[in-house]
Parts: C-alpha cells; structure tokens; sequence
C-alpha cells in the first residue's frame, strides 16, 4: 500500500493550509503517531542549524543542535497519551542533511521518539519506479502524504481519509519499524564518526 499512495485520492493542501489542519487532528491522536522519511536532502531555512550547517560553519550547527534547535515544536513537550514512532530510511553515502539530521534525532530518540533506521536496499522492492513517500499518520485520525518542490523545501500535503487505505499503511510501517536497526546503534557507528560535511552552493 505505501507504494500505492501517490495513487490514493487525497485533499490537497498547501503549506499553510497543512499546518492549519495538522494540529486540530494531533489532539485527536488516539493510536501511534508515525512519521515516514525518505527523501534524503530537505531544505530547512527556518532552522538554524541547518543554515549554519548550509554555511559551511558544522561546529556552529552542533552547537545549535545541543541548544535543542529544531527539537522540539508547536504542541510537544508535554506527556502525551500516544508513541512517536519514526522510520527514517537511509541511502549511502549519507547526505550532509541526513547526517545534520541524525544529530537532531539523536536529541529526539532521547527525549520523545522511537526512531528506527532502515537502508534503502530493504525496500528496493517496494520502490520499483518511484521512491516511497513521506508519510506523517496521525493514530487512526489522518495521514498525510507530505509533499516537497524540487529545491526539497515544504509545500505542502495531501491528506488521506481512507481508513482502510490508513489502516493498511499502519500495518506496513509497524513491519519496517520491526525490521529497523535501533536509532543508538546506528548513529553511533555511521554517524558521530564521520567528518564535518562538505557543502556545495
């Protein structure tokens, strides 16, 4: 099904229009929140972090990133009745984003999520003519399939209704999520060792 839904009718939503129907359905989580990534480059202008990063200034980055830059946002922080769950799907060699990223995650992992990582050979199946989708599910309430222009910066979502196409796609990522390497193991071995990214503008 996770390959499936580009197909699947969904409303349209723009970047703002997203996050206006986003946080009224994160209050009605009654289930796992999942959130899917495999896109492996983003452009992130709001964060800091990323801009130091984007600068060629990494040591700054860091420094954001240990001042919880980007960890925390709008409506967490609280204990919540509900598990935070993320797959985040890896290629090699890893992009500068990815690898800023992972340091972000590994403040994440510690604080609020279960994050798990898979290699994108494990799902070369699934991905025959076009990549899976960046996915954001909400319990059984919404999922969204999230949605990027070319230059990786956010535009937007579709939201899906379905509950049985919801309810299939929960599955799926219950079954990547248990094939996944735990977040700790994995950075610590192919992340913290790697050196300060190279940018190119």
């Amino acid at each position: 099904m996770l390959e499936r839904i580009h197909e699947i009718p969904g409303v349209l939503l723009s970047a703002d229009e997203y996050l206006d129907d986003f946080w009224p359905n994160f209050r009605k989580i009654d289930d796992v929140f999942w959130k899917l990534e495999r896109v492996q480059s983003f452009r992130e202008p709001n964060e800091p972090g990323w801009v130091a990063m984007l600068e060629g200034d990494w040591d700054r980055s860091m420094k954001l990133v240990d001042g919880g830059c980007g960890v925390v946002g709008e409506g967490e922080g609280r204990v919540e009745r509900f598990s935070r769950r993320r797959i985040r799907i890896v290629e090699q060699p890893v992009t500068p984003y990815v690898q800023w990223e992972m340091h972000v995650l590994a403040l994440r992992e510690a604080a609020a999520e279960q994050v798990r990582v898979l290699d994108a050979g494990e799902v070369a199946e699934q991905e025959v003519g076009r990549r899976l989708p960046e996915l954001v599910v909400l319990g059984t309430v919404a999922m969204y399939e999230v949605t990027y222009d070319a230059s990786g910066r956010h535009s937007g979502a579709r939201r899906i209704d379905d509950r049985e196409v919801i309810a299939a796609c929960r599955g799926e990522l219950d079954k990547m999520f248990a094939a996944g390497e735990e977040f700790r193991a994995y950075y610590e071995r192919e992340i913290v060792p790697l050196p300060a990214p190279r940018m190119t503008v």
